[in-house]
């Protein structure tokens, strides 16, 4: 082949050369669109209403019994641990037999009481008809009025009586601590012999039977945007196959302040967040204490996001 023919064949690939390469650059698949977009991101921990219950004996005293142990779900009402209440038992016993002496004192007075009735009207009888003296008569009615006084203030007995042993009833009640509600007993800082004081700490741990919820540190530029109702996804912190579970927002908190989350005690002061509140729609496995991500609102759709 000449020269001048090489050169011809070469000038005519060139243009096929790079139509075919702008066709194979038009053919090529976009990029991945970019991750939806949500109203706002932040991160949270999974608790219940109100936290733990921390609980300590009513009463100082030596502990006689400690009926649970950690790890075991307890009913309302179900005793927990009780003091040594051998004082406080004396205490009721001896207010009710200062009850039911009062009461005694009460059905003797009212016995004299009706003799001196039935005498008085006897007496004022008899004067009227002129068979005796009016000064009898008057005495009669003077000592059943007084006896009637004593009564009076015998029934005053009776009560303070019963008062008082309400009160040692109350007091011995307070020698056993009860669980206030349905929970699993998390910790448990006590054992037979030991001296409960207020200074013990709280000797059980308890975690109520109540819903989880999550409580969110939401950044201050995003509160307004965050509504009660909006629903939301959560997800477990450092799980990617943990969720996402659906929630939805409880309430947003009125108080600004640093992030209860940030474990750098720096960045926690310069943080400014609010407090949101989120309850899930199903019940779900996480933990209380679990740290979890929580994207607020639906995605927005990728075409509107392009525009």
């Amino acid at each position: 082949m000449t020269g001048w023919n090489h050169r011809r064949l070469c000038a005519l690939a060139l243009p096929a050369c790079l139509l075919l390469a702008a066709c194979t650059q038009h053919d090529d698949p976009s990029p991945a669109a970019p991750t939806p977009a949500y109203a706002a991101v932040a991160r949270g921990r999974i608790d219940v209403e109100g936290g733990l219950l921390n609980l300590g004996m009513p009463r100082e005293g030596r502990l006689a019994e400690v009926d649970v142990h950690e790890g075991q779900s307890v009913r309302r009402g179900q005793v927990l641990a009780a003091l040594d209440a051998q004082p406080a038992r004396l205490a009721v016993a001896t207010a009710q037999a200062e009850q039911d002496q009062a009461r005694a004192q009460v059905s003797l007075i009212g016995a004299r009481l009706a003799a001196a009735r039935l005498r008085a009207r006897r007496l004022a009888a008899a004067a009227r008809a002129g068979a005796g003296d009016g000064q009898s008569a008057d005495d009669a009615r003077a000592a059943a009025d007084e006896l009637a006084a004593q009564q009076q203030a015998a029934h005053a007995a009776v009560s303070v009586a019963g008062q008082k042993l309400a009160s040692a009833r109350f007091e011995l009640e307070q020698h056993t601590l009860r669980a206030p509600l349905d929970a699993d007993v998390i910790h448990v800082a006590a054992q037979p012999g030991m001296l409960a004081t207020a200074q013990s700490g709280p000797l059980f741990v308890l975690l109520p039977h109540v819903p989880r919820l999550v409580r969110a540190d939401l950044s201050e530029a995003y509160m307004d945007a965050v509504k009660p109702g909006m629903a939301a996804q959560v997800t477990a912190d450092g799980d990617p196959q943990g969720g996402p579970w659906r929630a939805h927002v409880l309430r947003v908190g009125q108080l600004v302040g640093p992030s209860a989350l940030e474990d750098d005690p720096q960045q926690r002061i310069n943080s400014r967040t609010v407090e949101c509140v989120l309850a899930f729609d199903v019940p779900t496995p996480l933990r209380v204490g679990q740290r979890v991500m929580v994207r607020f609102g639906a995605p927005a759709p990728a075409a509107a996001k392009a525009r």
